[in-house]
């Protein structure tokens, strides 16, 4: 407890530190003051009703911060931009141009790569915000529209989402930490009155045994995400002894720590963004009066977070995403070079092709047991959502795996800034 209070003070005290965690609050106020302000044409009440019977848009308020509970001007949140990055690491693959911006150019193909998701990001929020306006107006949310209104207010949910990805770029470059999940964060964390409050209030002590099972289960998530977020495997590396004149470097012994869960929450972030399509897509196709394409909407708004089909594909798309986003952030072959160049090598394995594959098994090897562990997480809710009949614990288990994994990102990442200024 003391070595926490040091470090408080030490932010406190550190003029930089404390500018970098003041603007990130500052950053979080703002975004909160935006989710309260509607865009015109609400009817709040038939809001209210509509938002308590539909899951799906409780899924898609994580995302939106919180703004799409009362509609307001950020109502999609960073969705477009979560999906446009999506889209852009998965041309990495499929495209040799942009993996060499990306992986050979340094700091600059960053930049630019960073620029497209950003440009992509603007028809993707017009081709969701227009979808979501269309299914609202079909539920008599938004009433007495005219086509100017309609226009109006996708410009505005456009700039709206562009606005949100700026401000969390500007978390994540003048602050601590990733601005976007920061902003993800903030909405549910937000939610947690409001929460409570509803529990409270229709709280049945008949329910206690329940209750206390909900919070065992919390517990254990939370003890689970925890254990494997900080989980590593050592690899040990030894440094040969060099001369230079009359010194001798090197010679020592340390080890390469291999994350069993380095994509931490981005895969649970990348699989929701995914499967929102197909209900929105389904939603948006029921205002036609074909048969066939009546036939196609039933079928993707069944494909709800109660079917078993949803769990499937969400436990297959978390799984892959870890894979593929550590695949992405984690280069064996660079490592394997830079251990080369600095005269480091493991014990019993040759410098360079050799190194970088026996790397890659590890690496293998520890992100399946991360992987299998995110897709059990994330579709345990919906299991218990089975069996008990409770709605709101998919929300809740989502909600819960995304604020303790960027809890845990930001603690790391304000113990290294203590650290580095303590030495």
């Amino acid at each position: 407890m003391s070595n926490f209070w040091t470090k408080i003070k030490l932010i406190w005290i550190d003029v930089s530190l404390r500018k970098k965690v003041l603007f990130v609050f500052f950053a979080l106020i703002i975004f909160r003051l935006l989710s309260t302000i509607p865009i015109p044409g609400i009817d709040a009440a038939e809001l209210s009703r509509f938002l308590a019977n539909n899951q799906f848009f409780g899924i898609l308020n994580i995302f939106a911060g919180g703004g799409l509970s009362n509609l307001s001007i950020i109502m999609l949140g960073v969705g477009p931009y979560i999906t446009a990055s999506i889209i852009m690491q998965l041309l990495t693959i499929m495209v040799p141009a942009l993996k060499k911006i990306y992986h050979e150019e340094g700091e600059a193909g960053r930049k630019k790569f960073t620029q497209y998701s950003r440009l992509l990001t603007i028809p993707l929020a017009a081709i969701q915000g227009f979808s979501l306006l269309a299914i609202l107006e079909r539920q008599n949310i938004l009433i007495n529209l005219t086509p100017f209104d309609r226009i109006v207010n996708l410009v505005i949910v456009v700039a709206g989402s562009i606005l949100i990805m700026w401000l969390g770029e500007l978390i994540s470059e003048y602050g601590v930490g990733n601005g976007v999940s920061l902003l993800i964060f903030a909405g549910i964390v937000a939610s947690l009155p409001s929460a409570v409050g509803q529990l409270l209030f229709t709280f049945d002590p008949s329910q206690i045994p329940l209750y206390l099972g909900f919070i065992a289960a919390g517990a254990l998530i939370i003890a689970g995400v925890v254990v494997v977020t900080e989980a590593e495997r050592p690899i040990p590396v030894t440094y040969a002894k060099r001369v230079r004149g009359m010194k001798m470097y090197g010679g020592g012994s340390t080890y390469l720590p291999l994350r069993v869960n380095q994509a931490g929450v981005i895969p649970i972030i990348f699989a929701l963004s995914i499967l929102l399509f197909p209900q929105i897509i389904g939603t948006f196709l029921g205002r036609f009066s074909n048969v066939i394409v009546a036939k196609i909407s039933a079928f993707l708004v069944a494909f709800s977070q109660t079917s078993l089909l949803y769990a499937v594909f969400y436990f297959i798309l978390v799984f892959l995403f870890t894979y593929f986003y550590t695949a992405v952030t984690f280069d064996p072959e660079a490592l394997a070079t830079n251990l080369q160049k600095n005269g480091a090598f493991i014990p019993g394995i040759r410098p360079g092709a050799s190194t970088s594959s026996y790397i890659s098994k590890v690496l293998t090897r520890i992100t399946l047991l991360g992987a299998v562990f995110l897709g059990v997480i994330a579709v345990l809710p919906l299991i218990m959502q089975r069996v008990t009949g409770i709605s709101t614990l998919a929300i809740g288990g989502t909600s819960l795996l995304i604020v303790v994994s960027v809890v845990l990102d930001l603690i790391k990442k304000i113990d290294a800034q203590v650290s580095m200024r303590e030495y």
